[in-house]
């Protein structure tokens, strides 16, 4: 049973509190492995330099994959990251990080994942960072 942006967001922040620190939400899912969520900006996610930090970019990527993963095959906390890579693009505004998170390839061990971190709003945003990953997925048996 695949899951509402909603229903998404309740299970990270409730498995993952993190994600409420740092202002994940889940503005849209869709049942062939699509994600976009958001981080709220928040001044404590800056670095020197007036940017966002590597390592919230890093976590927002990697919830969106998560998110986009149970967007598709329903409600699986037991999902895990077992590979990401991010290419920084370019430096973000000090504003809300977008992300659009994209399951390539599902197999019934893996999901290959891909996601475009995204800076600012409407027409305006800029690609930011670019991001593969994978989520091992839990063995049901089969």
């Amino acid at each position: 049973m695949t899951l509402t942006a909603a229903e998404v967001e309740a299970v990270i922040r409730a498995g993952v509190p993190m994600a409420e620190d740092i202002g994940f939400t889940v503005d849209e899912a869709g049942s062939q492995g699509y994600a976009r969520t958001r981080l709220v900006f928040s001044e404590r996610l800056i670095r020197p330099g007036g940017t966002l930090s590597g390592p919230v970019q890093m976590a927002l990527a990697d919830a969106s994959m998560y998110a986009a993963v149970m967007a598709a095959i329903g409600r699986v906390e037991m999902a895990v990251t077992s590979n990401l890579s991010i290419n920084f693009l370019q430096k973000p505004a000090p504003a809300d990080l977008f992300a659009e998170a994209t399951v390539l390839r599902r197999g019934r061990r893996i999901a290959f994942c891909e996601v475009r971190l995204l800076s600012g709003e409407g027409e305006e945003q800029k690609l930011v960072a670019h991001v593969t990953g994978s989520y091992a997925l839990p063995y049901n048996g089969e």
